[in-house]
């Protein structure tokens, strides 16, 4: 007998060949010098906020909490990243291997603070949600605006606004922190995408993913059943952040100082438009979206005509995309297509089964 692939393994499977193609192509195009330069230096951020989206969107689409405090958790991966490339600089050789130690670090105080603020913050609901999280947001930003570490032979050193620290200054306030060379490549941005959507779609599909849904479709009716509503939602929001930290890490060690200005309220707002423009709750969506999005703005540099107003360019795109995608025709258009494929399908199904002959009790031949 054989074994029936499941639908989700399929898609799950499409996903990552489908990443990974993207990964390959662009890699040889890359070595054989077809891309801009100004196109190179974007392959690393698409990738950040492709992870930045799709993170989102396990809080926003898959558990039905609106957060605008993601921006926060970046910059806490990126301050935790950078201190721990910084302070390994003489200790560990291998670049690589300082930025994969940099990028767990980031996940580790993004996800404990996403603990701290979880905890109290997800027993509120709707509007009170977003409007704590952009706080929390604004918060570690001027924190981290306030924090002066110094590293010298009786290690780090912290205070906060006192830059009259002993040994070699590594966070300086709002001169922020200062990387001794970028260790960000494409390579490990597509590692990260990659782990990313196996964390994010393993856990959609799992027993909390339901979880999680079911919350999100009905709270009251899932809570009578048994579903935690603070664990599930607390999970999400804390491998949200963790991921989050990530992404943060691998984009403090793309450029060459770090400030809590990188790190502003309208980034977490960028990163939400991502996901609404490429669909709630839809993964692919969240990538498509996000490095489409990204690298637009320097694409439209190429043409001098629009050099000026290619912000202006991005806006309108982003609005008739909106309207497109929300127009009641080409729902329908849609609708009509994927019913067109579902006939396709149920055809050869039908056929193969009119075809088996039939036993003298009326059952089919085994």
């Amino acid at each position: 007998m054989k074994r029936k692939i499941s639908k989700t393994f399929l898609n799950n499977a499409f996903t990552y060949l489908l990443v990974i193609v993207a990964f390959v192509v662009i890699m040889t195009m890359q070595n054989a010098g077809k891309l801009t330069f100004s196109f190179k230096n974007q392959l690393v951020p698409a990738c950040v906020f492709i992870v930045m989206a799709v993170s989102l969107n396990l809080v926003v689409g898959i558990s039905g909490e609106l957060s605008l405090g993601h921006a926060g958790f970046m910059c806490v991966g990126a301050f935790s990243g950078s201190i721990t490339i910084a302070v390994l600089n003489g200790v560990v050789t291998d670049p690589t291997l300082r930025l994969v130690i940099g990028l767990i670090v980031g996940a580790a105080f993004a996800a404990l603070t996403g603990v701290i603020v979880g905890v109290p913050v997800l027993r509120l609901r709707g509007d009170y949600l977003a409007i704590v999280t952009l706080a929390f947001g604004e918060i570690i930003r001027n924190i981290l605006n306030c924090l002066y570490v110094s590293l010298d032979e009786a290690g780090l050193h912290f205070g906060f606004n006192n830059p009259a620290l002993p040994g070699k200054m590594i966070v300086n306030g709002p001169m922020g922190v200062k990387n001794d060379a970028k260790l960000a490549t494409f390579v490990m941005g597509f590692a990260l995408v990659l782990f990313t959507l196996i964390v994010v779609l393993n856990l959609i599909n799992s027993r909390s993913g339901r979880a999680m849904m079911a919350l999100r479709d009905n709270r009251i009716a899932a809570e009578s059943v048994g579903i935690s509503a603070t664990k599930y939602k607390l999970m999400a929001f804390v491998v949200s952040a963790a991921l989050a930290g990530m992404a943060g890490a691998l984009y403090g060690a793309n450029i060459g100082t770090v400030t809590s200005k990188e790190f502003i309220f309208d980034k977490s707002i960028l990163v939400l438009v991502y996901v609404v423009f490429g669909g709630i709750g839809n993964i692919w969506g969240s990538i498509i979206s996000a490095a489409l999005l990204t690298t637009l703005p320097e694409l439209l540099r190429s043409f001098p005509e629009f050099k000026e107003n290619r912000m202006l360019i991005f806006a309108i795109v982003l609005i008739l995309v909106m309207l497109i995608t929300n127009s009641s025709m080409v729902k329908g258009w849609i609708a009509r297509i994927k019913a067109l494929f579902s006939k396709k399908e149920e055809a050869p199904k039908e056929a193969a089964a009119a075809e088996e002959p039939e036993t003298e009790e009326g059952g089919t031949e085994e």
